[in-house]
């Protein structure tokens, strides 16, 4: 891989992943790890991405508890490598059962706490309503995707190839 393609993904997978509520430098560091054919240590790591050690070990710590990097050892050599898990598919599965975990049930259960609040009545009460439908769908669509991945791949690619429908814009007022 050219050098400059790589430090294009490795900044762009970085910015994608701070849009996403990743820090910058954890998903850098994934990016990096991504496309390394060989385990990496920690101040390849440090060194190629300009961020210190204290940085890219959180950063890996992080994608470990993802389960998207393994700690890795090199016959004859006492440093910690590291390598990405090969496989997109799985990848995707374990950030999204961490992310549920972190962030969607969380919110499901803060909903629900605000919807048995005997204080919430009228269109606050229906939009938490609405909100708790919704976080509820959400809640099982990742359920029934974690349940087995080979079915929700195939899943996602069913939904990906459905035709898009025309869409109808808000006529503006």
């Amino acid at each position: 891989m050219k050098p400059e393609s790589r430090r294009e993904f490795v900044d762009t997978w970085g910015a994608m992943g701070a849009v996403w509520g990743i820090n910058r430098s954890v998903a850098r560091v994934h990016a990096y790890l991504m496309t390394s054919d060989d385990p990496v240590s920690l101040d390849e790591i440090a060194e190629r991405l300009s961020i210190s050690k204290g940085n890219a070990s959180m950063s890996l710590r992080e994608l470990r508890a993802y389960g998207v990097v393994r700690h890795s050892q090199t016959p004859g050599d006492r440093r910690d490598f590291y390598v990405s898990e090969p496989d997109a598919w799985t990848m995707f599965f374990r950030i999204l059962a961490e992310r549920k975990k972190r962030e969607l049930d969380p919110a499901v259960a803060a909903v629900h706490a605000v919807l048995e609040d005997a204080d919430a009545k009228g269109p606050v009460r229906e939009r938490l309503g609405q909100i708790a439908d919704l976080l509820a769908s959400m809640e099982s669509v990742a359920r029934r995707l974690l349940d087995n991945p080979a079915a929700g791949r195939a899943a996602l690619k069913l939904l990906a190839a459905v035709p898009r429908l025309p869409s109808r814009r808000p006529r503006s007022r």
